[in-house]
């Protein structure tokens, strides 16, 4: 596990969310990425059934978790926002370009870029803006706020906290959106 950035790409104007996910797909093939399958993260919120409660965190068994917390815990209806596509490398980057859907709409894009050479964000951030910058053009996100955000600033390792945290922050902030213009998915 290296460096990794999650961020919104805008929908180009005049093309549907699929025909833009088909472009920056043939912008990597011809930077020389080559397609190794595909990926898949989805987020279901829940909520407590009683104030003050404890806050939970769980992974892929999340759902045979919930069965055994119904009487605590229930899920929010509608929220479920998942995101899915391809996944390509390019020498130390793996990236994963996908349509981030909520209740069978697509909302927007998400781009993942992990640079696996290096765990620590203030060593590679400008290399990795400058990989992104080749395939997104002017769609380059700021340094995700979860790595300037920890005590020890920039120089603090890496890990797979910060990629969840930044799927919620997006996954979050799609909600928020107003649903795109002929965005159904066929």
């Amino acid at each position: 596990m290296g460096v990794t950035c999650v961020c919104q790409v805008p929908v180009v104007e005049g093309k549907s969310v699929q025909q833009t996910v088909e472009q920056l797909h043939k912008r990597l093939e011809q930077l020389g990425a080559v397609k190794q399958g595909s990926f898949f993260v989805d987020c279901e919120t829940c909520l407590a059934l009683f104030d003050g409660g404890p806050t939970l965190a769980a992974d892929a068994n999340f759902d045979v978790l919930m069965v055994k917390l119904k009487s605590h815990f229930q899920n929010a209806k509608g929220h479920k926002v998942e995101s899915r596509g391809a996944r390509y490398r390019y020498a130390d980057f793996l990236i994963k370009v996908g349509t981030v859907t909520m209740s069978s709409s697509a909302r927007g894009i998400s781009v993942e870029v992990e640079y696996s050479a290096c765990v620590v964000p203030g060593d590679c951030w400008n290399l990795m803006k400058e990989f992104m910058q080749s395939f997104l053009g002017p769609s380059v996100p700021d340094l995700p706020s979860v790595f300037s955000s920890k005590p020890e600033g920039l120089f603090a390792p890496a890990d797979c906290m910060d990629t969840m945290n930044q799927y919620l922050e997006l996954f979050s902030k799609i909600r928020k959106q107003q649903v795109l213009p002929g965005s159904g998915v066929r």
